[in-house]
């Protein structure tokens, strides 16, 4: 399971021309699901997730978790998260798991980090075409694997 991680001032997706979630202060999770992927890894990942200290103390250093300043969360599918580019200049998106694997684990995943952090847990529409827009607060953008554990 792959993530990448926004601090963002603000975050929203639009689908169909209806703005369908937005939070404020808070994370963007670009969400990849593949096929090894299972509870384990959305376990891992929402309770890394929930506790970096990515925030801004009174001092300006990175030292304060989301649960500090009260934000919020907005996860969004992203199957090409799991694009490989090793051959040629069109990406293959082999690995990214079926959408009747991917999409109970993306509902779980999101479960399990609003029981976790306690704070909003809004998302997307998997599946769907959406417009994701984000004010990057920093910019703070990580990238995390559960399978690297880094």
């Amino acid at each position: 399971m792959r993530a990448v991680i926004q601090r963002v001032a603000h975050a929203s997706v639009t689908i169909n021309g209806q703005v369908h979630s937005a939070i404020g202060q808070g994370l963007l999770i670009l969400l990849g699901i593949e096929h090894g992927d299972g509870t384990e890894d959305a376990d891992w990942l929402s309770k890394k997730i929930s506790a970096l200290r990515i925030f801004n103390d009174e001092q300006g250093l990175m030292n304060l978790a989301i649960s500090d300043v009260c934000g919020e969360f907005l996860v969004v599918s992203q199957f090409t998260l799991h694009a490989s580019t090793k051959k040629g200049n069109r990406p293959s998106f082999i690995r990214a798991a079926r959408p009747e694997h991917a999409v109970p684990l993306y509902e779980y995943f999101a479960s399990v980090l609003q029981q976790i952090s306690g704070l909003p847990v809004k998302t997307g529409v998997f599946g769907a075409d959406m417009k994701v827009a984000l004010l990057n607060d920093g910019p703070v953008t990580i990238y995390m694997d559960s399978k690297q554990k880094e």
